[in-house]
């Protein structure tokens, strides 16, 4: 059912929100060179890997200089970038990832390899068991990621120290109740926090 209701959101996101991609697509091309999508592999269910899609919010190759970003002081992300990862415009392409079926609308989010590399057998086991998603509980809860880690002294240990291992606790509390009532809950506070 849950399947369902991923293929009918994210294709009617996508028919509506064509306008909106195509202007952002532009100014992304317009602002600085290069493509207007970033792809960047992630692991999906079963411990597979896909190409997860986003508006780019960088210099192409910036990625080159870290994984993980550090909110309003990271050099690397322009200006535009700044303002679509503000209201999380980024992450709308990533409704074609649900319609082909790596992702769901929600789920957790997925990581790098680097970063699933770090899991504990059970964490594996649970966690690249069911689709990631676009928003789940640890989403909603660390809205502000970017943020947290620029006051970061070491981001990157902050991160797979602290952050992570709080955000795996949250993705269990929806993997453990995959109900279509938790589904459309999930959406809802994800909303919510966006617009608030």
């Amino acid at each position: 059912m849950i399947r369902l209701f991923d293929i009918v959101f994210s294709f009617l996101g996508l028919l509506f929100l064509l306008p909106l991609f195509l202007v952002l697509y532009v100014v992304i091309c317009i602002e600085s060179r290069g493509d207007g999508f970033y792809c960047q592999t992630r692991v999906g269910k079963d411990d597979r890997d896909f190409q997860l899609l986003k508006f780019r919010s960088m210099r192409v190759g910036a990625d080159a200089e870290g994984l993980i970003t550090i909110g309003g002081n990271d050099s690397r992300i322009t200006r535009v970038g700044y303002f679509i990862r503000k209201y999380k415009l980024d992450e709308l392409p990533q409704l074609i990832n649900v319609l082909i079926g790596d992702m769901s609308l929600v789920g957790p989010r997925p990581e790098v390899r680097k970063y699933v590399d770090l899991y504990t057998p059970e964490q594996r086991k649970i966690l690249l068991s069911v689709r990631p998603g676009i928003t789940d509980y640890a989403s909603i809860e660390y809205v502000d990621e970017n943020e947290l880690l620029d006051k970061a002294v070491d981001p990157e240990k902050e991160y797979i120290e602290k952050i992570m291992p709080d955000k795996i606790r949250y993705n269990m509390k929806y993997i453990n109740n995959q109900t279509v009532s938790e589904y459309f809950k999930i959406i809802f506070l994800t909303f919510l926090k966006i617009f608030r």
